[in-house]
């Protein structure tokens, strides 16, 4: 057993690729004994963002599992230690030593002569600050590599965060020659190539990969891309949990070098799986490992909602969340998400009815607390309502009534349901949907009030559609009843957010089904308007909507936090402007003039300095 480390142990540096990788892939051959079975853990597990030392005991009682499996490895997620993404955390001194002191200690305990430990964090080194995944074994940090694509795009902001590493070779654990790209790293073929060409013979890959609609086809393609390439077996070990907006849904996989699927964890469920290997005619295949069902499609959509809701809430410390249950769509499904995912005892349902609120949407809301077995209390806003519209009246007189009244309802709501969030500490959820929060159909500090939404991510109509999934189906994990929790009213009836007599939300906006059609076109692919005209769509109609779209920004500003479902949320995708005076006008698409192009670029020699 060697003595464990306590300086600063040498990086392994990453053998050059090109002509001499044959030579540097005979020497790391050379240097060790060939294995011929390995058994690989991996760890799909929830850290806690900015919790070292609580993620360093996760990562203690995983390894503990590992080892009581027979694990020669256990591998973690990327940023394991810090939690991921850090954003600026990751650039605090005090943040990076205490990630870093968690490390060294870890590696002191792997002395013990149990698994191998393949972990990550940041790594602050002269001057610079890397994403990187260390090797623990035998008491020392073995090897530590370095992420090199950096993603900056979308929820990613790894460039003006990290360095880049350099092209990295294999590592040695337990006699094989790994590689560990990381995450972004297999997203292009150059570090597959390079660790390959220098003698890898497995590739395990770490991910912190969040959950978007249809992403385990791009996670699959992509890592069977670079199989293909490199003749390599793949393990993708993916994050689970929830943080701020983003849900990581795991799901990990292993792929055979001939891309057969060899391996497949649960999605949006905590794991530590053994894989066991052995070589077969020179190269590696995995033989035993778990196959299990992932979530898809809309079901997955939930599943997200409900994980983010539930890590939001434990991870910052909640005692429960509150709110306003209406009798419409989109506060019920908010009420099913909250109870599946921290149970009926932690939800407080409210009904804060005014005038205009009708008698079905009282019954509406009653059936729905007591079908998911929540508190339920019956606050009437009317002399609050009534008292602020007294203490305007000086100003207000001679006036018309309009939304201005109608939004005074609305923040009266948020007033009421903040004030029994800080008296009794529940978080507020607010239940707006993407429909809403698009065209600035919401009030601030009224019904856009709170700390997190888990259906912001969601439009008008996939919200119908997942209450009525969720009416003939409970998630793995759910805390809530089985059977309908839903209504069939609240999901036939037409909304209306009852700030007036006989209203209804389409007598402000398009029909959902037309509006949810245009909007994905606008906000999913920056479609031009003139564009969706030609799809048979109205212009006057497509214009308002961009309009409203355009203009509500400086609202989604303030809007709480909520799920990312799709490709592009409001938030940390889709980022425009509040000031911003530029109008789609239905133009169509402009073709430069090359003629004028030409003259404008002449030739440098013919520019008179």
């Amino acid at each position: 057993m060697r003595p464990a480390r306590t300086t600063t142990p040498k990086k392994i540096d990453a053998p050059p690729a090109g002509a001499v990788a044959a030579t540097v892939a005979a020497r790391y051959l050379d240097a060790m004994t060939q294995a011929a079975e390995l058994s690989i853990a991996l760890a799909q597990i929830n850290p806690r963002l900015g919790d070292v030392a609580g993620n360093a005991e996760l990562l203690r009682a995983a390894r503990a599992q590992a080892a009581s499996m027979g694990a020669d490895i256990v591998m973690f997620s990327e940023l394991f230690l810090s939690g991921y993404p850090p954003e600026d955390l990751a650039s605090k001194p005090a943040f990076q030593d205490s990630c870093r002191q968690a490390l060294d200690a870890l590696a002191r305990e792997t002395g013990d002569g149990g698994p191998a430990v393949l972990v990550g964090l940041p790594w602050a080194e002269d001057g610079a600050l890397y994403n990187a995944y260390a090797l623990l074994d035998e008491g020392r940090i073995a090897a530590v590599r370095f992420k090199v694509d950096l993603p900056n795009y979308g929820p990613f902001d790894e460039k003006r965060i990290f360095t880049p590493g350099p092209l990295p070779g294999p590592i040695v654990a337990r006699g094989v020659r790994i590689g560990v790209p990381i995450c972004e790293d297999i997203w292009g073929d150059e570090v597959i190539e390079c660790l390959a060409e220098t003698g890898a013979e497995i590739l395990l890959v770490p991910n912190g990969s969040p959950y978007w609609r249809g992403k385990n086809d791009e996670r699959f393609n992509i890592a069977a891309a670079r199989v293909t390439e490199s003749g390599l077996p793949l393990v993708y070990l993916n994050q689970v949990g929830g943080q701020d907006e983003l849900v990581f849904d795991g799901a990990s996989f292993v792929l055979q070098s001939d891309c057969a699927l060899a391996a497949q964890l649960p999605s949006f469920e905590e794991c530590v799986a053994l894989t066991r290997w052995r070589r077969e005619g020179g190269e590696w295949r995995c033989v035993e490992a778990p196959r299990t069902l992932v979530v898809e499609g809309e079901k997955a959509d939930y599943a997200a909602c409900v994980l983010g809701l539930r890590d939001y809430v434990e991870k910052i410390g909640f005692p429960g969340v509150v709110l306003g249950l209406s009798g419409g769509v989109d506060s019920a499904l908010c009420a099913a998400i909250a109870v599946d995912a921290l149970g009926a005892e932690r939800v407080h349902c409210v009904m804060l009815p005014y005038r205009y609120t009708s008698q079905e949407s009282l019954d509406d809301a009653l059936a729905c607390a007591q079908a998911l077995g929540v508190r339920y209390d019956i606050l009437p806003i009317a002399e609050g309502v009534e008292g602020v519209e007294r203490a305007l009246d000086p100003l207000f007189a001679g006036t018309e009534r309009g939304v201005t009244e109608e939004n005074v309802q609305s923040r009266i709501r948020g007033l009421m349901l903040m004030s029994i969030s800080n008296k009794f500490g529940a978080m507020v959820v607010t239940t707006g949907n993407k429909s809403e929060m698009s065209v600035g159909y919401a009030t601030l500090y009224g019904d856009m009030n709170g700390g997190f939404n888990p259906i912001k991510d969601l439009y008008k109509q996939e919200v119908f559609r997942l209450c009525a999934l969720r009416n003939g189906w409970r998630p793995v994990g759910a805390l809530g009843p089985d059977g309908v929790v839903i209504p069939e009213n609240i999901i036939v009836k037409p909304p209306s957010a009852e700030l007036r007599e006989n209203q209804t939300d389409q007598d402000s906006l398009p029909p959902y089904d037309m509006l949810d059609a245009i909007l994905e076109e606008l906000v999913e692919k920056e479609t031009r308007v003139s564009d969706i005209v030609a799809m048979g769509y109205d212009a006057e109609t497509v214009a308002r909507v961009e309009r409203l779209l355009t203009i509500a920004e400086y609202k989604r500003r303030q809007a709480a936090p909520g799920v990312k479902v799709t490709r592009r949320n409001f938030g940390r995708d889709r980022r425009y402007p509040i000031v911003n005076r530029f109008r789609d006008t239905g133009a169509p698409a402009y073709a430069p003039d090359t003629d004028i192009r030409g003259a404008a670029a002449p030739a440098r020699a013919d520019i008179d300095f």
